[in-house]
């Protein structure tokens, strides 16, 4: 193949690239419909007569069905790909939305089918999103902090665009805001879904043996994998990063890792069935010919640089990293101490910002209706969508900054992207500080903007770190287990708040539910969510300084072999 040709080939592949990486975070932008929960939830609750803690509930039950399904559904999308989730999260999306609508419309719910149906809509988003990130994290691999800070900013931009919409198509119109989050979630992850694609890397050169690799150190095809025919098998093959087979860490042992680069190189299991390739498209086809070509039988995968004949690399900086190098997952990664610094980290943080972020429009309420006694439930309305809105878009900057400024900490300043989330555990002590002391209703937007900012810090990194800390080919799974820790730390703070709002909440003659205490409704929860911030930031540093002593004892032994 001409050089010519193969860069009009790899223009091409990037192009493709890119569409599947705007379909991602168009799918994103649907899977963060739990956190516009405050922009509808009064009204809901206030309509149907619910305590505070009825409404938490509710809400708790998509943040549920959002964090503790990350463990199945990333195993589901490790194994199955990344498209399957999508169109099943379509689906989710549109059908556990819809009853709120009905609900609203007839004044009338059961909470506990409530619960079952905001579950609905919080698995639908795990399942789509969960596909979407990892995506993005397949097709650039040189750039994943980047890559991935799209999608999960879109994610956080979800609630901004959602609420706003609703504010200027549907405004005060709570039953048909519910409509459109079931139309647009489903329509927006469904149209996605014909564009998300993984595309292989097609950069691989093969590495001739010279006088300094003995026969041992290359790898060859056995004359069973020769015999086979190889015209049915692509870089395609199922996707990238999909289905397990054998993969050989650093250190000489075995792990499991995913088909995709590695398993077109190292061959595929003996154990596994092989159905032949579909190529959707011609640059599918185009890169599997590019690979195939840069490959022959007796091709080796050792590196120039690597003398040990348990090493096996290939000629890829991106396969010289360590995410490439490494495969922990199961039960290697419970017993891996850096998982449950991060799995803290996770739910203190995480648990914090659920419980602004679902409850920012019981704190306007409150503080307006104690600031000004005349205000009406559509200025109330406006003004929790304004603040969920803020919220998102905070958010939206937080992740950007974290995804993008990551990658500048590891490859300028050579420095964990743990940082980022110390940096987080700072804006949330921040913001703890202004919830506490903020009288002023005007200025709320300090506490739900630097909430989302310091939420965005955090999911805007994670992806990556866990990546970096445990390996790229177990993304999806790992990322579940880390992403269950919310569903703990998210049930206590959320129903901790509940608990004190309603007690300083009266029952007035209409059966509504109301509190007249202004900032001292909600103030207790926040003394609880300020410590819980000073932990985080001790747990934080804790990681950074271990991960760095483990990193130069690496570094120590690799340059020792």
């Amino acid at each position: 193949m001409t050089t010519t040709t193969r860069t009009m080939l790899d223009q091409q592949l990037k192009r493709a690239r890119l569409v599947s990486s705007i379909a991602a975070t168009v799918i994103s932008l649907a899977c963060g419909t739990n956190y516009v929960y405050s922009a509808w939830a009064p009204q809901f609750a206030d309509k149907l007569h619910l305590t505070t803690t009825q409404s938490n509930l509710i809400g708790l039950a998509g943040n549920l069905g959002m964090y503790s399904m990350g463990v199945p559904v990333g195993m589901y999308v490790d194994r199955r790909g990344t498209r399957p989730p999508v169109i099943l999260g379509a689906l989710l999306l549109g059908l556990g939305y819809f009853p709120f609508k009905a609900a609203y419309e007839s004044g009338t719910g059961s909470v506990p089918l409530l619960c079952i149906f905001s579950f609905l809509t919080g698995f639908g988003s795990c399942m789509a999103f969960a596909a979407s990130v990892k995506t993005s994290a397949l097709n650039w691999p040189h750039h994943r902090g980047t890559a991935t800070a799209f999608p999960l900013a879109a994610f956080g931009l979800s609630a901004f665009f959602f609420s706003a919409s609703g504010s200027v198509f549907f405004p005060g119109n709570t039953g048909a805001f519910l409509m459109f989050l079931s139309v647009g979630t489903f329509t927006l992850t469904f149209l996605g879904f014909f564009f998300l694609k993984v595309y292989p890397r097609s950069s691989y050169h093969p590495i001739h043996s010279g006088p300094g690799l003995s026969s041992s150190q290359q790898l060859r095809r056995t004359l069973s994998e020769e015999s086979k025919p190889q015209t049915g098998r692509s870089f395609v093959d199922g996707e990238p990063g999909m289905s397990p087979t054998v993969y050989t860490t650093p250190s000489g042992t075995t792990a499991p890792a995913l088909s995709g680069a590695t398993d077109e190189l190292v061959g595929p299991s003996s154990s596994r069935d092989v159905s032949p390739p579909r190529r959707s498209n011609d640059v599918e086809a185009a890169s599997a010919g590019t690979a195939q070509e840069d490959i022959d039988e007796t091709s080796s995968l050792v590196s120039r640089s690597s003398s040990l004949p348990g090493d096996v690399y290939v000629e890829s900086s991106v396969d010289m990293d360590r995410s490439h190098r490494i495969d922990i997952r199961g039960w290697a990664l419970l017993k891996s101490l850096e998982f449950w610094q991060l799995f803290c980290i996770m739910a203190i943080l995480a648990g914090i910002g659920l419980m602004t972020i679902n409850n920012i429009g019981h704190d306007v309420n409150a503080l307006w209706k104690y600031y000004d006694k005349t205000v009406d439930d559509t200025f109330l309305v406006h003004r929790q969508q304004m603040h969920v809105s803020i919220l998102s878009i905070g958010s939206f900057i937080g992740r950007l900054l974290s995804g993008v400024g990551s990658d500048f900490l590891v490859k300028v300043l050579k420095a964990s992207r743990v940082w980022c989330l110390a940096l987080g555990s700072v804006i949330f002590f921040i913001a703890q500080l202004c919830a506490l002391n903020i009288l002023n209703p005007h200025l709320l937007g300090f506490v739900s903007g630097l909430s989302g900012l310091g939420y965005g810090f955090l999911f805007g990194v994670f992806p990556s770190i866990v990546a970096e800390s445990f390996g790229i080919h177990g993304l999806s799974q790992n990322w579940g287990f880390m992403t269950l820790s919310p569903v703990v730390s998210g049930n206590v703070f959320n129903l901790f708040y509940g608990k004190v709002f309603d007690k300083h909440s009266i029952v007035n003659d209409e059966g509504e539910r109301t509190c007249p205490d202004g900032i001292d409704c909600y103030k207790d929860a926040y003394y609880m969510t300020l410590g819980a911030c000073a932990i985080g930031l001790c747990v934080s540093l804790w990681t950074i300084r271990r991960q760095h002593h483990q990193r130069l004892k690496e570094a120590k032994r690799t340059a020792e072999d």
